[in-house]
């Protein structure tokens, strides 16, 4: 099994409860990173990454605040030890960013017109039928 890298202090009590889940991710991020990626566009290659990404940061986010099943010192640590990602979790716990899928759906400076990722437009505001991805993670529609 693949370590996940720490500090020298030891992790916080309840560790042995999420590290199985950390461990499998960890290691389907390995995978991701080192598939082949011929026949995909450049940005594609990328995108299995920041999925995996996003779903370590989901689930402990979700463990702190939906399920109440860490402590706060383990989260800490976590976060701490980047096992997650403080700063989009800092952003799903603002109203309207609940299901953001990365942070560069959002910056603007990344866009051509200055504007968020098409990602985040309502899909009631989107023509019908019409399938949309985002070009930098992959998304097919993060916003609420």
């Amino acid at each position: 099994m693949p370590k996940v890298r720490r500090s020298r202090k030891p992790p916080p009590e309840g560790w042995e409860l999420i590290e199985p889940t950390l461990d499998e991710l960890e290691q389907k991020m390995r995978e991701a990173e080192s598939e082949p990626h011929e026949g995909k566009r450049k940005v594609e290659s990328l995108w299995p990454v920041f999925r995996i990404h996003h779903q370590k940061s989901r689930y402990i986010y979700d463990l702190y605040y939906r399920r109440k099943a860490i402590s706060k010192e383990l989260y800490e640590f976590c976060l701490k030890e980047s096992i997650a990602d403080a700063n989009l979790i800092a952003k799903w716990k603002k109203q309207g960013y609940e299901n953001l899928c990365c942070l560069r759906c959002i910056q603007t400076r990344d866009t051509n017109f200055g504007t968020s990722c098409i990602c985040r437009v309502p899909k009631a505001k989107l023509e019908e039928g019409r399938i949309v991805e985002c070009i930098h993670c992959g998304c097919r529609g993060c916003s609420g």
